[in-house]
C-alpha cells in the first residue's frame, strides 16, 4: 500500500509500506493493506511505519526500530488527519 505523510514545510515520506500504526483521537489504529476507507483525525503520538526500506530521501526524518523482526519507523507528530481508501492513505501533520 502507498503512503505520503505531509507537513505543511515539507514531504516526510512518500512510498510502499506493509502497514501504518496512527495515534487516533480514541486510541491507537493500525491501517493494513485492503482496509475499508477510512477519514480521521490524529491526535500527538508516532506514526509507525511497518516496512523493510525507507528510501534515503526520507530516512533523516525517522527513528528506527526493531519489532519482532519488522522494520519499523517513527515519525513523532503534535497532531493530524488521515485519509485512506483504495490501498492509497494521505497522513497530514505537523
Amino acid at each position: 500500500m502507498n503512503i505520503k505523510i505531509l507537513t505543511p514545510e515539507y514531504v516526510v515520506f512518500e512510498g510502499e509500506v506493509d502497514s501504518v500504526l496512527l495515534p487516533g483521537k480514541n486510541g491507537e489504529f493500525h491501517l493494513m493493506k485492503n482496509h475499508a476507507g477510512i477519514v480521521s483525525s490524529l491526535s500527538g503520538g508516532k506514526v509507525k511505519l511497518f516496512t523493510k526500506y525507507v528510501d534515503e530521501a526520507y530516512a533523516k526524518n525517522f527513528t528506527k526500530e526493531n519489532e519482532n523482526q519488522n522494520e519499523v519507523f517513527t515519525y513523532p507528530i503534535k497532531s493530524g488527519v488521515v485519509e485512506f481508501n483504495h490501498d492509497k492513505g494521505i497522513i497530514l501533520c505537523e
